[in-house]
Protein backbone atom coordinates (compact mmCIF):
# COMPACT_ATOMS: atom_id res chain seq x y z
CA UNK A 1 0.00 0.00 0.00
CA UNK A 2 1.47 3.64 -0.88
CA UNK A 3 1.09 6.43 1.09
CA UNK A 4 -1.52 9.12 0.18
CA UNK A 5 0.31 12.24 -1.75
CA UNK A 6 -1.13 14.38 0.48
CA UNK A 7 -0.21 14.76 4.19
CA UNK A 8 -3.66 15.11 6.28
CA UNK A 9 -2.57 17.98 8.18
CA UNK A 10 -2.85 19.50 4.95
CA UNK A 11 -5.87 18.03 3.09
CA UNK A 12 -8.12 20.58 4.00
CA UNK A 13 -6.10 23.01 1.69
CA UNK A 14 -6.59 20.68 -1.13
CA UNK A 15 -8.76 19.35 -3.74
CA UNK A 16 -8.40 15.70 -4.11
CA UNK A 17 -8.67 16.51 -8.13
CA UNK A 18 -5.36 17.88 -7.88
CA UNK A 19 -3.95 15.02 -6.27
CA UNK A 20 -3.30 12.81 -10.01
CA UNK A 21 -1.41 15.82 -11.51
CA UNK A 22 0.31 16.72 -8.15
CA UNK A 23 1.78 12.75 -8.41
CA UNK A 24 2.14 12.60 -12.21
CA UNK A 25 4.19 16.08 -11.60
CA UNK A 26 6.47 14.34 -8.76
CA UNK A 27 7.10 11.49 -11.35
CA UNK A 28 8.04 14.19 -13.86
CA UNK A 29 10.54 15.28 -11.32
CA UNK A 30 12.12 12.68 -10.80
CA UNK A 31 12.25 11.63 -14.54
CA UNK A 32 13.93 15.20 -14.76
CA UNK A 33 16.73 14.82 -12.30
CA UNK A 34 17.09 11.00 -13.44
CA UNK A 35 17.56 12.32 -16.90
CA UNK A 36 20.13 15.49 -15.70
CA UNK A 37 21.92 13.22 -13.59
CA UNK A 38 22.60 10.72 -16.12
CA UNK A 39 23.26 13.28 -19.59
CA UNK A 40 25.76 15.16 -16.95
CA UNK A 41 27.55 11.81 -16.31
CA UNK A 42 27.72 10.38 -19.57
CA UNK A 43 28.96 13.72 -21.07
CA UNK A 44 31.27 13.93 -18.73
CA UNK A 45 32.33 10.20 -19.23
CA UNK A 46 32.74 10.89 -23.10
CA UNK A 47 34.33 14.24 -23.02
CA UNK A 48 37.17 12.89 -20.66
CA UNK A 49 36.85 9.88 -23.01
CA UNK A 50 37.80 11.93 -25.82
CA UNK A 51 34.65 11.37 -27.85
CA UNK A 52 32.12 13.83 -26.70
CA UNK A 53 28.78 14.16 -27.70
CA UNK A 54 27.55 17.23 -28.22
CA UNK A 55 23.86 16.98 -28.25
CA UNK A 56 24.41 16.06 -24.42
CA UNK A 57 24.84 19.85 -23.06
CA UNK A 58 21.37 20.52 -25.10
CA UNK A 59 19.77 17.42 -23.88
CA UNK A 60 21.13 18.18 -19.78
CA UNK A 61 19.85 22.14 -19.99
CA UNK A 62 16.63 20.86 -21.09
CA UNK A 63 16.38 17.88 -18.25
CA UNK A 64 17.72 21.27 -15.87
CA UNK A 65 15.48 23.52 -16.82
CA UNK A 66 12.17 21.64 -16.55
CA UNK A 67 13.21 19.72 -13.64
CA UNK A 68 13.18 23.38 -11.72
CA UNK A 69 9.85 24.39 -13.16
CA UNK A 70 8.19 21.19 -12.32
CA UNK A 71 9.68 20.64 -9.70
CA UNK A 72 8.79 25.01 -8.16
CA UNK A 73 4.86 23.66 -9.18
CA UNK A 74 4.99 20.53 -6.81
CA UNK A 75 6.56 22.96 -4.36
CA UNK A 76 4.16 25.32 -4.42
CA UNK A 77 0.97 22.98 -3.96
CA UNK A 78 2.91 21.01 -1.10
CA UNK A 79 4.39 24.28 0.72
CA UNK A 80 8.07 23.14 0.28
CA UNK A 81 8.95 26.55 -1.20
CA UNK A 82 10.10 29.92 -0.13
CA UNK A 83 7.29 30.82 2.24
CA UNK A 84 6.82 32.78 4.89
CA UNK A 85 5.01 30.56 7.09
CA UNK A 86 6.76 31.09 9.92
CA UNK A 87 5.65 34.39 10.56
CA UNK A 88 1.79 33.13 10.23
CA UNK A 89 2.39 30.08 12.38
CA UNK A 90 2.32 31.82 15.45
CA UNK A 91 -0.78 34.32 14.65
CA UNK A 92 -4.48 33.44 15.02
CA UNK A 93 -7.88 34.94 13.89
CA UNK A 94 -7.77 37.59 10.95
CA UNK A 95 -4.64 38.30 11.14
CA UNK A 96 -3.79 34.79 10.66
CA UNK A 97 -6.07 35.39 7.67
CA UNK A 98 -5.12 38.33 6.15
CA UNK A 99 -1.02 37.16 5.87
CA UNK A 100 -2.00 33.53 4.63
CA UNK A 101 -4.02 34.90 2.05
CA UNK A 102 -1.21 37.88 1.19
CA UNK A 103 1.20 35.38 0.92
CA UNK A 104 -0.21 32.91 -1.33
CA UNK A 105 -2.12 36.26 -3.52
CA UNK A 106 2.30 37.30 -4.14
CA UNK A 107 2.79 33.69 -5.34
CA UNK A 108 -0.34 33.61 -7.35
CA UNK A 109 0.73 37.12 -8.55
CA UNK A 110 4.25 35.73 -9.26
CA UNK A 111 3.09 32.76 -11.23
CA UNK A 112 0.71 35.15 -13.31
CA UNK A 113 3.59 36.87 -14.25
CA UNK A 114 5.52 33.94 -15.32
CA UNK A 115 2.76 32.89 -17.57
CA UNK A 116 2.33 36.41 -19.21
CA UNK A 117 6.35 37.25 -19.71
CA UNK A 118 7.18 33.00 -20.29
CA UNK A 119 4.75 33.20 -22.87
CA UNK A 120 6.40 36.19 -24.70
CA UNK A 121 10.22 34.24 -24.24
CA UNK A 122 8.10 31.39 -25.92
CA UNK A 123 6.81 33.79 -28.55
CA UNK A 124 10.79 35.35 -28.63
CA UNK A 125 12.59 31.66 -29.04
CA UNK A 126 10.95 30.79 -32.20
CA UNK A 127 13.45 33.03 -33.93
CA UNK A 128 16.65 31.49 -32.07
CA UNK A 129 17.75 28.03 -32.85
CA UNK A 130 19.80 25.62 -30.04
CA UNK A 131 22.93 23.88 -31.74
CA UNK A 132 23.39 21.27 -32.69
CA UNK A 133 19.51 20.36 -32.83
CA UNK A 134 18.20 23.47 -34.70
CA UNK A 135 15.48 23.35 -32.78
CA UNK A 136 13.55 26.62 -31.63
CA UNK A 137 14.18 27.89 -28.14
CA UNK A 138 10.25 28.00 -27.48
CA UNK A 139 10.64 23.98 -26.63
CA UNK A 140 12.92 25.31 -23.51
CA UNK A 141 11.48 28.23 -22.51
CA UNK A 142 7.64 26.39 -22.52
CA UNK A 143 8.61 25.22 -18.94
CA UNK A 144 8.42 28.89 -18.15
CA UNK A 145 4.27 29.54 -18.42
CA UNK A 146 3.16 26.21 -17.79
CA UNK A 147 5.03 26.62 -14.29
CA UNK A 148 3.39 29.84 -14.00
CA UNK A 149 0.25 28.45 -14.65
CA UNK A 150 0.47 25.33 -11.76
CA UNK A 151 1.91 27.70 -9.36
CA UNK A 152 -1.12 30.09 -9.86
CA UNK A 153 -3.28 26.95 -9.68
CA UNK A 154 -2.18 25.82 -6.62
CA UNK A 155 -1.60 28.88 -4.96
CA UNK A 156 -6.00 29.92 -6.31
CA UNK A 157 -6.50 26.56 -4.69
CA UNK A 158 -4.64 27.13 -1.23
CA UNK A 159 -6.50 30.88 -1.04
CA UNK A 160 -10.54 29.15 -1.63
CA UNK A 161 -9.59 26.65 0.45
CA UNK A 162 -7.93 28.36 3.22
CA UNK A 163 -10.78 30.89 3.64
CA UNK A 164 -13.63 28.12 3.83
CA UNK A 165 -11.72 25.37 6.02
CA UNK A 166 -9.03 27.88 8.28
CA UNK A 167 -5.58 27.79 7.09
CA UNK A 168 -4.41 26.37 10.33
CA UNK A 169 -3.04 22.35 9.94
CA UNK A 170 -5.16 19.44 11.10
CA UNK A 171 -3.67 17.93 14.01
CA UNK A 172 -4.90 14.70 15.54
CA UNK A 173 -8.38 13.97 15.38
CA UNK A 174 -9.47 17.33 14.42
CA UNK A 175 -8.55 21.26 13.52
CA UNK A 176 -6.04 23.04 15.76
CA UNK A 177 -7.70 25.54 17.28
CA UNK A 178 -7.83 28.68 15.16
CA UNK A 179 -10.67 31.51 15.42
CA UNK A 180 -9.87 31.98 11.36
CA UNK A 181 -11.26 28.31 10.44
CA UNK A 182 -15.00 29.60 11.88
CA UNK A 183 -14.84 32.76 9.51
CA UNK A 184 -15.63 31.51 6.49
CA UNK A 185 -19.02 32.08 7.09
CA UNK A 186 -18.77 36.04 7.79
CA UNK A 187 -17.27 36.58 3.93
CA UNK A 188 -20.46 34.71 2.46
CA UNK A 189 -18.41 31.06 1.21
Amino acid sequence: MTAPIVLETDRHLKWPAFDRLEYALMILCGICLTGFTLSTLIDVVTRESGHPLLFLQEVTSTFFTYGVFVGASVATRRNDHLFLSALTEKMTGATRRFFEVFNRSVVLLVGLFMVWFGWQNVITGLGSFRMPSMLPMSYLYLGIPMCGALVALFSLEQIVNGLRNGFTPIIGDGPARDVSAGAAGDIGL
